[in-house]
C-alpha cells in the first residue's frame, strides 16, 4: 500500500476546542485585570512600580511582541520541518505536530497579552474597542497598527482550524495554513514599521534570522515538492526506442 506524504498526514489535536477557548478567555480576563483593575484597586503600588510617568505597560507590550513573534516563527518553522520530513528525525512528526500546535496557542497568547496590555497606557490611550476593531486607532499609527490586528486574526482563524480539519478536509486545512505565511509577512513587517525597537542592531538582527530561516525552510519545501512530483507516465501503447517492436 502506497504510504501518504508527510503533509497528507492527520495528527489528531492534543488540545480540546474547549480547553483551547477556556485558555484564551483566561489570557484576556487577566491581562485585562493587569491593565486597567490594578491601577484603579491599588494606585500606591502602581506608582510604586511605575513613577508619575507609567511606562510598564509599554515596556511589557513591546516584550511581550517579540515573544509572540518568536513562537509565531517556531510555529511556523516546525510546520515547515514536519513537511520537509526533517522532524522525522528528531522529535519525530507526532510529536513535533504537538508542539507545533502548542506553541501556536502560546504565541496567540502572548499577541492577546501584547494587545490588551496597551489599556493601561497613559500615552497611547487605547480603547478596548480600538484595540478589538482593526483599523479603529488613531492615536498612534493607525494603518501599522490595523496590520497587526488583521495579522492577528488570521493567525487565530489558523488556530482554530486545527480543530476543524475533519469538518473542513485536509485540502482546505492545507491552505488555512498557508495563509500563515501572509501572517508572519504582515506581522513581521508591522514590527519593523512600528516598533520603537526596530532601529537597535539587536531588533535589526533578530529580523534578519528569523525571516531569511523561514524563507529558507519555504524554498528548501517548494524544492523538495518538485522533485517528488511523479515523471510523466510512460505509454506503454508505444514501444522504446530501442526495443524490438515484433518481440
Amino acid at each position: 500500500m502506497e504510504s501518504k506524504a508527510p503533509e497528507q498526514t492527520q495528527y489528531e489535536s492534543s488540545i480540546g476546542p474547549q480547553t483551547f477557548l477556556l485558555v484564551l478567555l483566561a489570557i484576556s480576563l487577566g491581562t485585562l485585570a493587569a491593565a486597567v483593575v490594578l491601577p484603579t484597586w491599588m494606585p500606591r503600588l502602581a506608582d510604586s512600580l511605575m513613577g508619575k510617568d507609567p511606562k510598564a505597560f509599554w515596556y511589557l507590550s513591546r516584550g511581550s511582541a517579540f515573544v509572540a513573534m518568536s513562537l509565531l516563527w517556531a510555529s511556523m518553522a516546525l510546520g515547515l520541518l514536519i513537511t520537509n520530513k526533517m522532524a522525522r528525525l528528531w522529535p519525530g512528526a507526532p510529536a513535533a505536530f504537538a508542539i507545533h500546535e502548542y506553541v501556536s496557542l502560546l504565541g496567540l497568547a502572548f499577541a492577546i497579552f501584547h494587545a490588551l496590555i496597551l489599556l493601561g497606557d497613559h500615552y497611547i490611550k487605547f480603547t478596548l474597542a480600538q484595540v478589538l476593531v482593526p483599523f479603529s486607532a488613531v492615536g498612534y499609527r493607525p494603518f501599522l497598527t490595523g496590520l497587526g490586528q488583521a495579522g492577528f486574526y488570521v493567525w487565530l482563524l489558523v488556530a482554530l482550524s486545527f480543530y476543524v480539519r475533519k469538518q473542513i478536509g485536509p485540502k482546505t486545512w492545507r491552505v488555512l495554513h498557508y495563509v500563515s505565511f501572509a501572517c508572519y509577512g504582515v506581522a513581521l513587517y508591522h514590527g519593523i514599521t512600528s516598533g520603537t525597537d526596530t532601529a537597535m542592531p539587536w531588533a535589526q538582527a533578530y529580523y534578519w534570522v528569523s525571516g531569511a530561516s523561514l524563507l529558507f525552510l519555504l524554498i528548501y519545501r517548494i524544492i523538495i515538492s518538485s522533485a517528488a512530483k511523479p515523471g510523466r507516465p510512460i505509454d506503454r501503447r508505444m514501444p522504446a526506442n530501442n526495443a524490438n517492436p515484433t518481440a
